[in-house]
């Protein structure tokens, strides 16, 4: 009877160490934490020439070619029309809140002036759905889809004329949905957008310069022009947060804030940061001249622009120095680390992994981090939801396509990283929501309709688009039920 016991007990103690009798439900979390999704407007919406809209640098970008597949996203998974249908899916499936972006050309289709009546509408008909229905609207202002207008006119984010532009497109966005709509994210990976952008070329508008460029780039600077549209998208947020603090906040009672991919990189070298009120020191050493500076009065403007942190993640690495390049660099070449996946993997040089395994841990490390460097600052996990290894453009490896409904592999992905959330929140961080990416498949800025993150199957060979749950859609609608799920993660 006892060695029965003791092997009973034995095995007991094996599955509480991998997870198999460890669980955990929603009501673990606290009572303000929200659970949703996420789209954007140009991946989602497709629509792209109809009532009114204008074209923005994506429609340009796709329109020359510049997709692995060749895609664009005219239709994408044309939520334009069938957003009634995806919103009752999301009652259906318990979302608590939903995290979608404004096309600022659908809405202003020069990127100033005349509002387009029929834009503005559709932006209406979301947000009254969606509050008719009980879920709470998170809206974001941009998600790198700039009006080409603005780009043809002076070359969009590389002049500080953007900063006057985009505020007066928030000002409108303020006024017209602010009384239904109470957590605005200026920008989406403004990081990304600027490297992506102006340094590989990757993503639209498409500007490089050789031999940085993943395409032979006909315009741009790899150098200098990251830096700088960088600079003009921080000044543009701090814009924006002023005008919403001192003209709607009082009356509104929103709140605003910025958002970043944001790895954990966990240093194979220790090393110490410090920490500044302007660029970092190792910043303005490392990069000189083409590192735009602020004045005095723009600091002042930039500091205390944030209401909440919006954080997107997927994975950790493991960094260690390199010694800095002579000539020209670009951003890459800047950083001088060396990126792999784990301790023992090969470094894949300064480029980021193209594999890489789960990390739930990392993305509570990432919390508990961001907690100690900037107090209690709410945090949104904005994106979550698998190894989106290709979408971010340092990477240039192919990746699977993602399209089963049976997604067991991203069922145990969800479930460790929420648990991961649930840690850090038990550790004093004050972890506000998790939003899937993304709701339903979409037009994917890098692979086009060659990858997958949905949580509902679009079938896009169907001229219909109908739209199915997969595996995942379920489990996270029976979490949302607070039915308590087994937490089956390989030991980190």
């Amino acid at each position: 009877m006892a060695a029965a016991a003791s092997f009973f007990c034995a095995l007991l103690f094996i599955s509480v160490q991998h997870g198999v009798l460890g669980g955990y439900t929603r009501n673990d979390f606290p009572a303000d934490f929200v659970f949703g999704a996420a789209t954007s407007a140009y991946q989602y919406e497709g629509a792209a020439a109809e009532d009114g809209r204008g074209a923005s640098i994506w429609d340009t970008f796709t329109h020359a070619g510049k997709m692995k597949d060749k895609s664009t996203g005219d239709v994408a998974s044309d939520g334009y029309h069938k957003y009634k249908g995806d919103v009752k899916l999301m009652t259906e499936t318990g979302l608590e809140a939903y995290r979608f972006s404004i096309s600022w050309s659908r809405l202003i289709p020069s990127g100033r002036g005349a509002v387009n009546q029929q834009g503005l509408k559709y932006y209406n008909n979301i947000i009254d759905e969606l509050t008719k229905r009980g879920i709470q609207v998170h809206v974001m202002l941009y998600h790198l889809d700039l009006p080409q207008a603005l780009e043809d006119e002076y070359a969009g984010w590389l002049s500080p004329r953007i900063v006057e532009d985009f505020t007066a497109y928030a000002d409108v966005c303020f006024r017209e949905f602010g009384d239904r709509v109470s957590h605005w994210t200026i920008l989406a990976e403004p990081n990304v957008a600027a490297l992506g952008g102006y340094d590989t070329g990757e993503f639209a508008p498409g500007r490089c310069s050789d031999p940085f460029g993943v395409t032979k780039c006909t315009v741009g600077n790899s150098s200098v022009e990251p830096y700088v549209a960088a600079h003009n998208m921080i000044l543009t947020h701090a814009a924006v947060v002023r005008l919403y603090r001192e003209k709607y906040q009082t009356l509104q009672k929103g709140i605003v804030g910025i958002n970043t991919p944001l790895r954990i990189c966990k240093q194979l070298k220790d090393t110490r940061i410090s920490r500044t009120d302007d660029y970092p020191q190792v910043m303005k050493k490392t990069i000189g001249s083409r590192l735009p500076s602020f004045s005095k009065v723009q600091t002042e403007l930039v500091k205390g622009t944030l209401d909440f942190i919006g954080v997107n993640h997927y994975f950790s690495l493991y960094v260690s120095d390199l010694p800095l390049a002579k000539g020209v660099r670009d951003f890459i070449a800047d950083r001088s680390v060396s990126c792999r996946a784990s301790k023992t993997d090969p470094s894949s040089g300064q480029q980021a992994p193209t594999q890489s395994m789960g990390d739930p841990h990392g993305l509570q490390l990432m919390l508990q981090h961001l907690k100690e460097s900037y107090g209690d600052l709410p945090i949104y996990v904005q994106e979550n939801g698998k190894l989106k290894l290709d979408l971010l453009p340092v990477f240039s490896g192919k990746a699977s396509s993602n399209d089963s409904l049976d997604d067991t592999d991203r069922v145990d992905y969800i479930k460790g990283y929420i648990e991961g959330v649930l840690n850090a929140t038990r550790n004093g961080v004050n972890a506000r929501g998790y939003f899937a990416w993304s709701f339903v498949d979409m037009f994917e800025l890098l692979s086009g309709y060659q990858t997958r993150y949905g949580l509902y199957r679009v079938d896009f060979d169907d001229a219909a688009l109908p739209r199915r749950a997969k595996r995942s859609a379920r489990w996270y609608r029976d979490f949302l039920k607070s039915k308590r799920q087994p937490l089956q993660i390989a030991q980190q």
